[in-house]
């Protein structure tokens, strides 16, 4: 199974890390140097909903509490609130959703000042995550590419890391200098999340309610596009980093969880092979476990 996983990231021109396995039978597990430490991108923002949630269990959150962002201070993104033009007022709980459903940088950012990272990185060690570092929200990886290629502005900074014919800069897709995560402890914490074992009911229902909302099929759930297949997924983009994790229920009821990890050759924004090598390679895993 190795062996057609590896190729399958192979042929797309892909690194590929991976970890996948059967919710009832945790012994029963798919592994594809799910060990390593890799930068999350977007990812971090499951373990944030997680932290989130565990806070508004133990009653230090409100998640009815209002919070104002200003266009001017909202961190930059394609999606959602980073996009729009004018002040926004919403909870906490509703940050949250949006954050899960369209990725939203500013919405991510904002509950994570909340939060802080001193305190997210705690709740991360509770929950048994041992190699999981939550080190900076969207906002403070733009400024660490602003640093790293000595421009001023984040589009411009943005411009050269996606461009093929410049060498990418010095130390931004190293573990050590990002939020990172292993493809082991992302699918313990989707399978001790879906267990309930970290949440309430309330609050676990919440988490799997906004991860199967999310709007982006174009990798985990393009290899399971049929109605009767549910996927809860988040995604994770930046340079040449593309990922997912999430868990796929079957018709049957049966639920693996699957988290996989890329870094692409290429840098381009539009990438639809390396995207379906992520379901494929999904694919493949839950098949074997099945």
């Amino acid at each position: 199974m190795n062996a057609r996983i590896r190729a399958v990231f192979e042929d797309a021109g892909v690194r590929g890390w991976l970890h996948a396995v059967a919710l009832d039978a945790p012994d029963s597990t798919v592994s594809l140097d799910a060990d390593a430490v890799v930068p999350m991108a977007s990812v971090y923002k499951l373990p944030l909903l997680a932290g989130f949630c565990r806070l508004v269990d133990e009653g230090e959150l409100d998640p009815r509490q209002q919070v104002t962002l200003e266009p001017s201070v909202r961190t930059p993104g394609p999606t959602g609130l980073s996009v729009l033009a004018d002040p926004v007022t919403m909870s906490l709980r509703d940050l949250a959703v949006m954050m899960m459903t369209v990725s939203d940088n500013a919405a991510a950012d904002a509950l994570l000042t909340v939060i802080g990272l001193e305190r997210l990185a705690e709740l991360l060690e509770s929950f048994g995550l041992q190699r999981t570092s939550v080190r900076r929200g969207t906002a403070d990886n733009l400024r660490d590419l602003q640093r790293r290629t000595g421009l001023d502005d984040p589009d411009a900074a943005l411009a050269v890391l996606a461009d093929n014919n410049r060498t990418t800069p010095d130390g931004v897709y190293e573990a050590a200098n990002a939020s990172a995560s292993t493809p082991r402890d992302m699918t313990l914490l989707l399978s001790r999340l879906w267990a309930g074992e970290l949440l309430s009911a309330a609050q676990t229902d919440f988490v799997k309610a906004a991860m199967h909302r999310q709007i982006f099929q174009h990798r985990l759930a393009s290899a399971f596009p049929h109605d009767g297949i549910r996927v809860a997924g988040k995604t994770g983009t930046f340079g040449a980093l593309r990922h997912e994790v999430g868990v796929v229920t079957l018709p049957a009821g049966d639920a693996y969880a699957v988290a996989i990890f890329t870094l692409t050759a290429r840098v381009d924004s539009r990438q639809p092979r390396a995207d379906a090598a992520i379901g494929l390679a999904a694919q493949y895993a839950v098949n074997e476990l099945r």
